[in-house]
């Protein structure tokens, strides 16, 4: 028999009435009632309460005692008296009468408390995170992630998939966000890069002939930190499938999803079938590519209407002259709401860094006309081709923005999220998935004005090959996809560009010379020179599954050991400085300022 323990801390019911056990965990509470102390014990699996009476010689000794001390208990299990069953614990309708008890573990006065979920500052949460762990909500959700995981590495291998690990030292990649750099002490001057994703790694899996390939994936990148982004390193659910096209690719992202979401959460769908959206479409009625499907509110494009002459709002007029656009969004029967609704909104836009927002609420059936700010200057005609255009009614009303495009969407986007809470249109029980697709293959950087790829630079082109308007780069889209769910963006994924030729053409067009291809993907290039089978998959983000299951709006919360915002790990000091003897060894000298 296990010295510790008989039971764990969730086990015990009525059955085990008289039983003599043994029970291992946590001081978690005391309630000192005079001649009776109550001790909650709680290990990883749950909570028991425990008695001790006043005569007992260690009473003392127990009612002194630090929480969170580990300690062992032998004693007998009793039946509650009605009155103080505790229907929320597994355990609540017994009790356990101590007789005796040994101390495992002492503990020294707490940074936090752990049997409370309230929040607490995040530099003492990271720094003390083995004890934030032991806090309820936190400890299940970590449970959670585990469980998660296991269940689809089960449905990958029923779908037929085969788990590889990958290697974590490698190349660095001239795309993508910043690598993680790993000096070579046996090739000095050289460097490896941790891996931003096994992007290139499963292609070759793929070239190797396994048809279908998984891996819960570590990947590495030096980003800043979000609230749906860890700093540094995060896993991912990576799969790549051979002889496939967009749709198979689809059908065994969705049948996974719909498995792991139904299992691990009750709330609904809002579509069983996930809504491909095209990425124009996307930007046009949403001003994003994560767009919240649970948000009703729709975005439109207003900015014919002020070439109008009937239109007199000559600000808007002037900027739409010299290149801005104006997007709109419609909010349905508001013409009572107090005009402060309005002016805070406006309000808000500005401190977002915008002009603000104009806006008039629908008026008359006959004659139509505009009550607020700027209604006075649409004529009856404009206003009833707004209404055509938007779907808008009397009692409705009509926010507008009038800017650069890149502005626009953004402000456009943050308004849409701002008023549905407003308004309190978002359903918070439902999962609202949906696919991005068409992306555009290339993308203009903002900064030089050049042309770049605008996802992934192996993504295979849409269209025939011979067909493709090189000279005109903007306009081809690609095999490219993104799985958004409640406005966060899981996982992008996209068919392999599996020829080199067209290859060495589509970075030709991004600026790379051939000779730099050859340089840089020298592995990946010489595969696919081999006979390489048409491909595709994609990676959706496991930490990122785990927060929405948990209902987190943090990754945080369902990561065992974070960074904080500035990548640092508070409770491992990393990153810490190294040695002169290792430096040397490296052969890296540090520069100081």
């Amino acid at each position: 028999m296990n010295k510790y323990r008989t039971h764990n801390c969730s086990e015990l019911s009525l059955k085990n009435s008289g039983d003599e056990v043994i029970l291992s965990g946590w001081v978690h509470k005391k309630r000192d009632h005079g001649n009776l102390l109550f001790i909650d014990l709680r290990d990883n699996f749950g909570t028991t309460q425990c008695i001790i009476e006043k005569d007992k010689s260690f009473f003392k000794e127990l009612e002194k005692m630090q929480l969170e001390s580990v300690i062992k208990i032998s004693g007998v299990v009793s039946e509650r008296s009605p009155d103080t069953i505790n229907k929320d614990l597994k355990t609540g309708e017994i009790e356990i009468k101590i007789n005796s008890y040994e101390i495992l573990g002492t503990c020294k006065e707490l940074p936090l408390p752990v049997f409370t979920d309230q929040e607490y500052a995040e530099e003492i949460r990271l720094k003390y995170r083995f004890l934030d762990l032991r806090r309820k909500k936190i400890h299940s959700n970590i449970l959670l992630r585990s469980k998660v995981i296991s269940f689809i590495r089960e449905e990958m291998n029923k779908f037929g998939f085969i788990e590889f690990q990958t290697p974590i030292l490698t190349s660095s990649s001239p795309e993508g966000a910043r690598d993680f750099i790993v000096p070579s002490r046996l090739n000095p001057g050289k460097f490896y890069a941790l891996p931003q994703a096994p992007q290139q790694f499963k292609q070759l899996i793929m070239v190797s002939g396994f048809d279908k390939y998984f891996q819960i994936a570590p990947c590495f990148r030096d980003e800043d930190a979000r609230a749906d982004r860890s700093p540094g390193e995060f896993y991912q659910l990576d799969l790549e499938m051979s002889f496939v096209e967009q749709e198979d690719v689809f059908n065994v992202v969705e049948s996974l999803l719909n498995k792991v979401f139904k299992k691990f959460s009750n709330k609904k769908f809002l579509h069983e079938k996930f809504p491909k959206i095209p990425y124009e479409d996307a930007m046009l009625k949403y001003a994003t590519d994560k767009p919240d499907l649970r948000n009703p509110l729709e975005i439109y494009d207003l900015t014919e209407i002020f070439h109008r002459e009937d239109v007199k709002f000559e600000i808007f007029k002037k900027l739409v002259k010299s290149g801005s656009i104006v997007r709109s969004i419609i909010t349905k029967n508001t013409k009572d709401k107090p005009r402060s609704f309005f002016d805070n909104l406006d309000k808000w836009a500005k401190s977002q860094g915008a002009s603000g927002l104009a806006y008039f609420t629908l008026e008359k059936e006959k004659n139509i006309t505009a009550k607020g700010p700027v209604g006075k200057f649409f004529s009856s005609e404009a206003l009833i081709e707004i209404m055509k255009i938007t779907g808008a009614k009397v009692g409705d009303s009509i926010f507008f923005s009038c800017d650069k495009e890149h502005n626009v969407l953004q402000l456009m986007s943050s308004t849409r999220d701002k008023i549905a809470n407003e308004l309190d249109l978002i359903d918070h029980n439902v999962f609202a998935f949906c696919w991005i697709v068409d992306y555009p293959m290339y993308e203009l950087d903002s900064t030089t004005g050049k042309i770049k790829f605008s996802h992934n630079p192996f993504s295979m082109p849409q269209g025939e090959e011979k067909n493709l308007d090189l000279k005109n780069p903007l306009n081809i889209k690609a095999y490219q996809y993104d799985i958004v769910c409640n406005g966060i963006e899981l996982s992008s994924g996209a068919i392999r560009n599996h020829k080199p030729d067209l290859m060495y053409k589509l970075f030709e067009v991004a600026g790379y010379k051939k000779i730099e291809v050859q340089e840089k993907f020298s592995g990946m290039i010489n595969a696919l020179s081999f006979g390489a089978p048409p491909h595709g998959g994609i990676a959706p983000g496991i930490d990122r599954i785990i927060m929405l299951l948990a209902g987190e709006k943090n990754i945080r919360e369902v990561t065992l050991f974070p960074m904080n915002q500035n990548a640092q790990d508070l409770l491992m000091n990393a990153p810490s400085q190294i040695s002169d003897k290792q430096l040397a060894e490296l052969n890296i000298a540090i520069k100081k300022k």
